[in-house]
């Protein structure tokens, strides 16, 4: 029987008795909710087990904040581990332990791919793009992609990118909103510099989405941005309940939720079959990523390598606007880290001569001394600082891999074929038998040796950038512009977060976003003549 055939029928079998099975659980979630007596539930609840639904209820219940409730569970589990288990339905596991972490992503690689039930929620979107493959499929991209990305003229011409980003259009932008006292969502603003910067390397284009106020973002570029975002946001909510008994009877039905989202993936198809007709019309007239591929594999068809736009875009822009948003909201209520973050880059600035270049700001021009790649990696301190922002809030809080057969974890935890291990890079930061008993505390000292130079972790300890074989070849490209934008940003300019007291909201989507963005009131700093 021909495999689609197969999976569909699977698909038909799964929407018939799946309800069938969990109308107990669905009722009793439905008296939770309506009786007023009983609390929300915490991470620290008992977690006891229900007849034939066992503790599968507490995982479902919680799925809407499923990175702060792990914390508690995995806390109340002397090997950081739990799992979460029906009659006749596959386990879930969750664990915060780093031996298991090393097992499941590398000594035991083959037998935890992404899986099916996985790829299949966002194939939608990704297609069989390099993050939503497995096998072959996965191998051949992730060798193209390593080849480009360990090339030295590429990690300049990265560099060089966002050196152009941050003076032309970043600067400026910061430049009005201080003058005339206009509030920022940072958040936004982030995202919009990483789609520009991903566009210009990986495909060579400018969409032009951050530009200044009163500039309007070229239509089509907005567009797309904002049917991105509706598209993950609804492949996210494929994984809840009820949304994960009921989206495919409803994408084959085409109505609610799943026709918004063929709509929106019409428009986001649409931008990236646009980028890779660009490509093929310049030939391998360009240097970006997207043309050297297309002139190595020229037998890609139109699909492939859409799967690849949409991929790296993904990559690109929501990882690295992520870190930024929760580090400039951690460094807004520090400013002894901000204050050493000043004076790393005085003292760079003392040093040889650097490119310095200007920008306009309606009433005059500043100037700004940029760095090239030998200056960033002597940032020892950013380096830190924005590697503790991210143990804090990686950018991918939880990850997801599909056991193939039966196996036993290290710490003795049973894995069934098909169950789903998750772990939780938001709640390995919160654990003290990792990181001491300041491990909730923002505090980048942690990554510096006694010289102050960065020391690094295993990455089975910090797995902000995954484990083993799929660890991220972006790392490099993400320092480089994350440095950059700070060690630019902070000779000027200094923040302040307008969004209260409390801590914001986590909106955990494919990346870990912040809820109601980050407002912030941009101005410049005192005595910022004296950085230039």
């Amino acid at each position: 029987m021909p495999l689609s055939l197969t999976s569909w029928l699977y698909d038909l079998a799964f929407l018939i008795l799946l309800p069938l099975l969990l109308l107990p659980l669905i009722y009793l979630l439905y008296q939770r909710r309506h009786d007023p007596c009983k609390k929300q539930p915490r991470g620290d609840d008992d977690l006891k087990a229900y007849p034939l639904l066992g503790r599968l209820p507490h995982l479902v219940r919680n799925q809407h904040r499923l990175a702060e409730w792990s914390v508690g569970v995995v806390k109340r589990s002397p090997t950081h581990t739990a799992s979460f288990k029906a009659a006749g339905l596959p386990g879930v596991v969750i664990t915060a332990n780093q031996e298991n972490l090393e097992h499941v992503a590398k000594t035991s690689f083959a037998n935890y791919p992404k899986g099916d039930y996985m790829l299949s929620m966002i194939r939608d979107l990704l297609g069989h793009g390099l993050f939503n493959s497995d096998g072959d499929q996965w191998l051949w991209q992730r060798k193209a992609a390593s080849y480009e990305f360990s090339k030295r003229s590429l990690r300049k011409f990265i560099a060089d990118t966002v050196r152009s980003e941050v003076v032309d259009r970043l600067l400026p932008l910061l430049e009005q909103a201080a003058r005339h006292g206009r509030t920022l969502d940072m958040q936004r603003v982030f995202e919009s510099f990483a789609f520009d910067n991903i566009c210009h390397v990986a495909f060579g284009e400018d969409p032009a989405c951050l530009a200044e106020e009163g500039t309007a973002t070229p239509p089509q570029a907005s567009e797309f941005m904002r049917a991105f975002d509706d598209v993950q946001n609804a492949m996210v909510a494929r994984f809840r309940p009820p949304e994960s008994l009921l989206w495919r009877l409803k994408r084959m039905l085409d109505i609610g939720s799943e026709r918004q989202v063929r709509q929106a993936l019409d428009i986001v198809h649409g931008y990236a079959d646009m980028i890779v007709r660009r490509c093929r019309e310049r030939g391998e007239s360009r240097d970006d990523f997207l043309a050297h591929l297309v002139a190595a594999r020229g037998d890609l068809s139109k699909e492939s390598l859409r799967d690849v736009v949409t991929n790296f875009l993904l990559a690109g822009r929501d990882t690295t606007s992520s870190a930024l948003t929760w580090f400039f909201w951690l460094v807004s209520g520090r400013p002894d880290v901000e204050d050493k973050i000043v004076r790393e880059v005085r003292t760079l600035l003392r040093g040889s001569p650097r490119s310095s270049s200007s920008h306009g700001g309606g009433t005059g021009t500043t100037t700004t001394t940029t760095f090239g790649l030998d200056e960033l990696r002597e940032m020892h301190y950013i380096h830190a600082a924005i590697t503790e922002s991210m143990r804090l809030y990686p950018p991918v809080a939880m990850g997801m891999h599909s056991s193939k057969r039966d196996d036993h974890l290290p710490d003795g935890t049973f894995v069934g074929k098909g169950w789903l291990v998750n772990h939780s890079m938001y709640a390995m930061a919160r654990l003290e038998s990792l990181w001491g008993k300041d491990c909730e505390e923002f505090r980048p000292e942690r990554w510096l040796r006694e010289d102050d130079t960065f020391q690094p972790e295993s990455p089975s300890k910090y797995p902000v950038f995954h484990v083993g074989p799929r660890m991220c070849l972006g790392k490099e490209m993400a320092y480089i512009q994350m440095k950059s934008i700070v060690s630019c940003v902070f000779q000027r300019f200094s923040f302040q977060f307008l969004g209260g007291e409390e801590r914001p909201r986590l909106d955990l989507s494919f990346t870990l976003r912040m809820k109601g963005g980050l407002p912030m009131q941009v101005t410049k700093r005192p005595g910022e003549a004296a950085l230039g």
